[in-house]
């Protein structure tokens, strides 16, 4: 397996990961079933899974000088 392969499996598994948090803090946030605290944890980890999606798909996009 080649490196740009793992970056496209990881990637897959972030998006899939940040797509679930997305649903779950809807759905907290509808039903008021957590406290604050905890949905304060799931939004801070969807924003580090939006940054690693970033830098991944930079490292798999090529530099293109227009």
């Amino acid at each position: 397996m080649t490196d740009q392969q793992t970056l496209y499996q990881t990637l897959t598994a972030l998006r899939g990961e940040h797509r679930e948090l997305d649903e779950l803090i809807a759905g907290t946030v509808v039903q008021s079933t957590c406290d604050q605290i905890d949905l304060q944890r799931l939004k801070k980890r969807k924003l580090w899974l939006k940054d690693q999606i970033i830098r991944i798909e930079n490292m798999l996009l090529p530099d293109i000088i227009a």
